[in-house]
Order: C-alpha cells, then structure tokens, then sequence
C-alpha cells in the first residue's frame, strides 16, 4: 500500500536579508491557510516580505503540479528560516583601524499541507 503525499516543499537559498528579519515574517503566516498567508504577506511592510511570498508562491504550485493537492485544503504547516553563509566585510574606522561587518544570508523553507479532514 502506497503512502499519500499531503504536503509539498519549497526553499529559496542564500537569500541576502538577515535570519532574524525574515523570522520575523515567517513566524506571522505559521500553521494559516494559504489565502490568509498570501494576504498577510502582501500587506505586511518588511523587506522580507517579497521573498518569502515567492516561496509561499513555489510551495504551492509544487503542491498543485508535483503532488496533485487540492489547493482549498492547503495550509502552511511548517516555515522556518536557517542561517546561510555570511559574507564578512571590513570598514574603515577611526585612527587607521577597521571594524567588521557581517552581511547574513537566510535559507527559507515552507512546507504546505493539506488538512486531514476528520
């Protein structure tokens, strides 16, 4: 007997915005439907709200085109963010000295799913 597939993935790499920023979004469209998700996200005025819609938006077609899910029943089980690699700058300071400036970068996953209808 073969197992339904009921959730689909997506994940945007080495995304230049910080971790911490974009965990901010994500933890605002967490465990929502897809339509509330999509609404949150449009609407919410952070840099990082383009990036993870577009991840949203990849979520769910690989739900609908890979998978076959009905989209009604799809909602965002699972959305986290991991650090990526971190570019190090330098910048010039005071009396010939420099400091360090650490540029992040984010792996943001999404997982859609579909309701378990009881």
């Amino acid at each position: 007997m073969s197992e339904q597939i009921t959730s689909a993935t997506a994940t945007a790499k080495t995304i230049r915005i910080a971790p911490r920023k974009v965990r901010l979004v994500t933890d605002l469209i967490r465990g929502k439907s897809i339509g509330e998700a999509i609404s949150i996200l449009k609407f919410t005025p952070r840099s990082a709200s383009p990036a993870v819609e577009k991840v949203l938006m990849s979520a769910i077609a690989n739900a609908e085109h890979n998978y076959d899910l009905d989209l009604e029943n799809l909602f965002v089980s699972e959305a986290f963010v991991n650090e990526g690699p971190t570019m190090k700058r330098f910048r010039p300071r005071a009396k010939g000295s420099a400091s360090p400036i650490n540029k992040r970068t984010s792996h943001i996953t999404i997982v859609v799913s579909e309701k378990e209808e009881a």
